[in-house]
């Protein structure tokens, strides 16, 4: 049988970083003699081949600021694919970014802090040195007001002409009383729910995690849904039915219409993976004469989904395992049809789905990078440059958390040069990490959630196998009688894996929902 083979996309990060100044009168945004000037900090955060991601920390150091415009220019030919916490605009090389309808107000030393992702030519990737902020460029100083003219004002005597004496009218203004209604929700995570990891920014939410989704109520004939997302697609359910497929939608308002004017249901579901990129979910809009209602209530069933490219759904829609004439592992991909989905869905139950393609419990893919999937389990926006412990909220308590780590730790030989000389070495150091991240699981949910260890069939080699039923008998053996491991049989339950790169495909991804299903049901849950 062949190996299954995760592709490894971590990049290889950078450390180039530059500061620099802004001065002089900020035009168009401070008054006529105003002091002015301001500090940006660029610094490549991470750099893989084709692509990078970067930071940008502006700092006012002049008189407060109602809006801005920082402008550069890239010297190599690098394009900006995607950006957050502002608007982009890019002209060859040259490129603008205008503050968000949020981050417009800069006060006297504050800052505010923007990245993006982008592509280069994989020889020069240089650090621009012409910052502007609107149109001024940087020289490093505050400019002081300018002086005023010391010419005496004209000593006209102003005319003595008595004003009219007009008595203005006594009608009283209008007593109509407000309305005191509360106007909808405006905001994404007001009008939507979601259990997803997400970040509020202003009344949108970010997030990177694949199968992020959001659930919302509606009244009328049509709904829009407003993204601001170059490098994701979605899946848009109307009524639990796929009404369409947004591939890369950018920023946008996408409309649904010619709905029966009634009470309708959306669904919003983040199809692929972007550990580098963030999507912006910038909520919904109701179609004339409609209105949005109130969100959905929770589901008292929760799942936690934790593992690497067969939980996140690397090329399952795929026919063919060769996708570089089909459209590519992104474009071939669902997370809202991958087994875990499948399954929280058949047990009406909210789910987070906490994958990365490539990552491993102690290795990576073919012992690629340093970081490994432990590294950014806790994260709420994987990699990217801002992304951080992710506050869980105190509604987040699943009873069930399904892990399935260790392909990549043992599906490739080891190379030269790795840190374990022999397979017995990467197993104990791989049952080591993996008992200390259950240590972590029960610090997170406690002792009554249901941990469930899962592991395919990986011939030749046994080591993941035998790793995984051995960390479960330690742990039953220091009392934890809620520990359960459950083997994938790919004979048994006749995997194609057609999916790119020798992946499950989504025909294989119901066989395994079908098969985690029945084994939770013979789980003693209190759900």
């Amino acid at each position: 049988m062949r190996l299954t083979r995760s592709r490894f996309r971590l990049a290889v990060s950078l450390f180039a970083t530059a500061t620099v100044a802004a001065t002089a009168a900020l035009a168009g945004t401070a008054p006529a003699q105003a002091a002015a000037g301001c500090r940006v900090t660029y610094a490549v955060t991470n750099q893989w081949p084709g692509g990078f991601g970067a930071s940008v920390d502006l700092t006012n150091l002049g008189d407060p600021l109602t809006s801005w415009q920082l402008t550069w220019s890239f010297a190599a030919g690098q394009v900006i694919d995607q950006l957050w916490n502002g608007t982009v605009t890019q002209a060859t090389g040259r490129v603008t970014v205008t503050n968000a309808g949020w981050n417009g107000n800069l006060g006297s030393g504050a800052s505010t802090q923007f990245g993006f992702g982008a592509s280069w030519n994989n020889s020069s990737n240089p650090v621009p040195v012409d910052f502007a902020l609107n149109g001024v460029p940087c020289t490093g100083r505050t400019t002081s007001p300018t002086a005023p003219p010391t010419t005496a004002p004209p000593t006209t005597t102003p005319p003595t002409t008595t004003p009219p004496t007009t008595t203005p009218p006594t009608t009283a203004p209008p007593t109509t009383v407000p309305p005191t209604t509360a106007p909808p929700a405006s905001g994404a995570l007001d009008q939507t729910s979601t259990v997803g990891r997400v970040k509020a920014v202003g009344t949108s939410a970010q997030y990177t995690w694949p199968g992020i989704y959001f659930e919302g109520r509606f009244r009328g004939t049509g709904v829009g849904i407003v993204l601001n997302d170059a490098q994701n697609d979605y899946v848009v359910q109307i009524d639990g039915a796929t009404v369409a497929t947004l591939v890369t939608p950018g920023r946008t308002t996408y409309w649904v219409r010619s709905l029966t004017n009634a009470e309708h249901t959306v669904r919003l579901v983040k199809r692929t993976e972007s550990p580098w990129a963030a999507g912006e979910f910038g909520g919904l809009v109701a179609a004339s004469g409609g209105a949005i209602l109130t969100r959905p209530a929770p589901r008292s069933r929760q799942i936690e989904f934790i593992g690497d490219s067969w939980t996140a759904g690397y090329g399952n829609m795929s026919t063919t395992r060769d996708c570089n004439s089909n459209g590519g592992v992104t474009r071939n991909s669902n997370a809202d049809v991958t087994f875990g989905a499948l399954t929280a869905q058949s047990l009406n139950a909210d789910y987070q789905l906490t994958a990365w393609s490539g990552l491993g419990m102690v290795r990576n893919y073919n012992g690629g990078g340093t970081d490994n999937f432990r590294t950014y389990y806790e994260t709420d926006l994987q990699a990217l440059w801002n992304s951080t412990v992710w506050q869980k909220p105190s509604t987040w308590k699943p009873q069930l958390v399904v892990v399935g780590l260790g392909i990549n730790d043992f599906s490739t030989a080891l190379n030269p040069g790795e840190r374990w000389a022999t397979i017995d070495q990467l197993a104990a150091d791989y049952r080591t990490a993996y008992l200390a991240f259950i240590d972590k699981l029960r610090s997170r949910y406690g002792a009554d959630t249901f941990i469930v260890l899962t592991y395919p069939d990986l011939s030749p080699t046994t080591a993941l196998a035998s790793s995984v039923q051995q960390i479960v008998q330690t742990r039953v053996s220091r009392g934890d009688t809620r520990i359960r491991s459950l083997y994938y049989d790919d004979n048994a339950l006749g995997l194609d894996k057609l999916g790119c790169d020798w992946h499950p495909s989504r025909r294989d991804d119901q066989l395994l929902a079908g098969a985690l299903t029945r084994f939770v049901n013979t789980l003693p849950l209190t759900w």
